[in-house]
């Protein structure tokens, strides 16, 4: 281990099950709070504030649409601005799922466009990866979720209908998803030339009390195509990143079977977690990465209650220094204290 990592080296490390010199750190946020801190910094750019922090922030590429690809996103959603409490800030949801009144494939196949490789433009990835590369940080790139996509494409109920009802239909769906959002990833890592350290194959199967189906609903629908993609990335000498939030601690084998190697975000005060059980059983299969709680103490304790959190999360999931970067679970949101934010960074990176 090196007496000072770089922020990719740290990244990478915990990934790869190996000692750092302190625990890695990485951000999320809605861009209101991004924006706060910004402030609170005097910074003017994202990349300066990450410098501020001294975190050790995945960084992102970006795929624009082309101007000509006659749609405002990939799906052809229409979304509507949704303000939150007391005008703080705003989340874009959708208004209208382009699939929702449809009831048979051969109604969808004669008036949907599904997105195709040439709407996008991907000639920036290679330059973004070397200027990211250059500053030091572990980049991200590629997106592959199933279920979400078809979520907001069809609607979360009749997800879940055609799902219990209407299996041809559900497959037909999802195999469009797959075939476009594989393809659009490895285009992504082809055009990246081995500079993209991490790809995201991500869904949300937990809500707050459980799973919102069932395991054998999971591998049914998505199980072929997880091995598929997991093994596609893996080409590329990149790492998968699993997003999945809620109480999924049930389908955690699952996830690792498939090929995962890095498991977001840890919710673990909703039901059926257990931190020191997730590290004595998979710790060595797969790095965690979030864990600290954004429901409630994040935004609602004090600086104190803060400090609990990192210190429980790290003492479970960092005791042997590896497999464990520490970040919110999920998205700070414009409510949660500036103080409780640098708390969090702070304790984290001098806990010993």
């Amino acid at each position: 281990m090196k007496s000072q990592m770089t922020h990719r080296e740290r990244i990478m490390a915990a990934i790869n099950h190996q000692p750092t010199d302190r625990v890695p750190t990485d951000y999320w946020g809605v861009p209101e709070i991004t924006e706060k801190l910004m402030k609170h910094f005097s910074v003017g750019d994202e990349l300066s504030l990450w410098k501020a922090l001294d975190i050790d922030k995945i960084m992102g590429v970006w795929v624009p649409l082309k101007p000509n690809s006659g749609r405002g996103d990939m799906w052809n959603i229409e979304y509507k601005k949704v303000p939150v409490a007391d005008g703080a800030g705003y989340y874009w949801e959708a208004a209208k799922h382009p699939l929702a009144e449809f009831e048979t494939i051969e109604e969808i196949e004669a008036s949907y466009e599904w997105p195709t490789l040439d709407m996008f433009d991907f000639s920036s990835i290679k330059e973004q990866c070397k200027r990211l590369k250059n500053e030091g940080y572990a980049i991200e790139g590629g997106y592959i979720s199933l279920t979400y996509y078809y979520e907001i494409i069809r609607g979360t109920e009749q997800k879940f209908l055609d799902f219990a009802t209407d299996e041809k239909l559900a497959d037909y769906i999802i195999y469009k998803i797959q075939e476009f959002t594989s393809a659009f990833t490895r285009r992504i890592l082809e055009e990246g030339d081995g500079m993209i350290d991490l790809s995201q194959i991500t869904d949300d199967f937990g809500g707050q009390t459980g799973l919102m189906m069932s395991k054998e609903m999971i591998e049914k629908y998505c199980g072929k195509y997880y091995k598929e993609n997991t093994e596609m990335v893996k080409s590329f000498g990149t790492k998968v990143f699993h997003h999945d939030d809620g109480a999924i601690m049930d389908v955690i084998p699952w996830v690792i079977e498939k090929g995962c190697q890095v498991l977001n975000p840890i919710q673990w005060h909703l039901p059926g977690w257990d931190l020191n059980k997730i590290k004595k059983e998979f710790g060595d299969k797969i790095c965690f990465h979030g864990a600290i709680d954004n429901q409630e103490i994040l935004p609602f304790g004090s600086v104190e209650d803060v400090k609990a959190e990192v210190k429980a999360c790290m003492d479970a999931l960092y005791f042997d220094r590896t497999g464990y970067i520490l970040a919110p679970c999920h998205n700070l949101q414009v409510i949660t204290p500036i103080e409780n934010i640098l708390a969090m960074y702070e304790f984290g990176k001098n806990y010993k």
